[in-house]
């Protein structure tokens, strides 16, 4: 398994923006994802990033979310902009060694202790 570490999280005002990461302990791992799991809600997928490469994004983050894998590092980040008070979630970074997995949480072996976001109205 790879040891998963996320950061950046907090409070934001609604519009506003953040910058998530997640330091993964090695490169044993194909594909990256943020799920996110709101009080009383399963968790979600968010995004996630295969080979470096290809990108997937919930509906309810298209255009407002972006994931991107640092090069030469083993850090990924989800940057977060135009936030609502909808997406306060405590998020999770979880790894896979498989090439394409799907959005179920089940799907990824290896999870980050999560990270609180809160975005007031």
């Amino acid at each position: 398994q790879v040891h998963l570490v996320e950061s950046g999280g907090g409070l934001v005002q609604a519009g506003g923006s953040l910058r998530l990461s997640c330091a993964a302990s090695t490169r044993a791992f194909h594909s990256l994802a943020w799920f996110r799991q709101a009080p009383g809600a399963e968790r979600e997928f968010v995004a996630n990033i295969m080979g470096g490469l290809m990108k997937l994004y919930a509906d309810s983050v298209l255009g407002r979310f972006t994931i991107s894998k640092d090069n030469g590092d083993n850090t990924v980040n989800l940057q977060m902009n135009s936030l609502k008070p909808e997406d306060t979630a405590v998020y999770y970074c979880a790894a896979t060694p498989s090439t394409f997995p799907d959005k179920r949480p089940g799907s990824y072996e290896s999870w980050g202790q999560g990270i609180q976001v809160t975005v007031s109205s």
